[in-house]
């Protein structure tokens, strides 16, 4: 198999989900691609209900054991590594997405293309000194206590980056034997990744961090140079995908 998408979705995000199968994610239809959502386990017993009656339609659902908390995101991410390396270990490539990203297909697969020989690579929006957010009313809040340094060290942003399946397991490892840190982009692509060696970054600005402006999101031709759009409305995804696979646009021609 050439790609693995593991989507993480909370456990109530069941239209998500769907928005997802009905779009970009069907070109798991192809036999190199395969796609499964990545959940927690809901407090709610009928939500956990309808999460198995889903599962038992699509057959594309997998739960980790932890509670599906925003600042359990760190946990789902190591789950979904976990799964990575123990059932789909002879995959090429593994994809972490978001439920809320738009994932062109067309760009992405041509980005594998070009990497076809690259080994122990993530690749994806780089960020680079970014620093942490103080304020105690933001959902990034990180203490001094918890994190001294004033700049993280360089990382792959959370919406959507690509692995080479030979450091999954190694990456799965190094976290078990970290202290837990909530933030799972910087935790995964940057604290551990970095302390692991020969591990390498490329950084591709088709991967989008933070959600377009509307303007740019009904300009055709500048979607379809992009990899992963992030923070999308499920209606912003259904009319992206109209748009761009309904072969009327000329984008690709020029």
């Amino acid at each position: 198999m050439k790609l693995m998408i593991l989507v993480t979705s909370a456990t109530s995000h069941a239209s998500q989900r769907n928005t997802v199968r009905s779009t970009w994610g069907s070109v798991a239809f192809r036999r190199d691609i395969g796609l499964a959502f990545m959940l927690g386990i809901s407090k709610n017993s009928s939500i956990n209900e309808q999460i198995e009656r889903e599962n038992l339609l699509y057959g594309d659902i997998i739960q980790g054991m932890f509670v599906d908390t925003y600042n359990n995101l760190t946990l789902k991410t190591i789950s979904a590594l976990e799964w990575s390396w123990t059932y789909c270990s002879r995959v090429k490539y593994v994809l972490k997405t978001d439920d809320d990203v738009y994932i062109h297909m067309p760009v992405l697969l041509a980005i594998l293309d070009e990497v076809v020989d690259r080994r122990q690579t993530i690749l994806g929006h780089l960020a680079k000194g970014w620093r942490p957010f103080r304020d105690i009313h933001s959902p990034y809040f990180v203490s001094k206590t918890r994190y001294k340094e004033n700049k993280y060290p360089n990382f792959h942003t959370g919406p959507a980056y690509v692995l080479t399946s030979d450091i999954v397991e190694h990456l799965y490892r190094a976290a078990l034997n970290e202290t837990f840190f909530k933030l799972e982009d910087i935790f995964i692509t940057g604290m551990i990744a970095n302390n692991l060696p020969n591990i390498e970054h490329h950084h591709y600005p088709q991967f989008l961090n933070s959600r377009p402006k509307y303007d740019e999101i009904r300009n055709t031709c500048a979607m379809a140079k992009l990899a992963a759009v992030h923070m999308l409305r499920k209606e912003e995804i259904f009319d992206l995908w109209r748009r761009l696979s309904d072969g009327q646009s000329d984008c690709y021609k020029h």
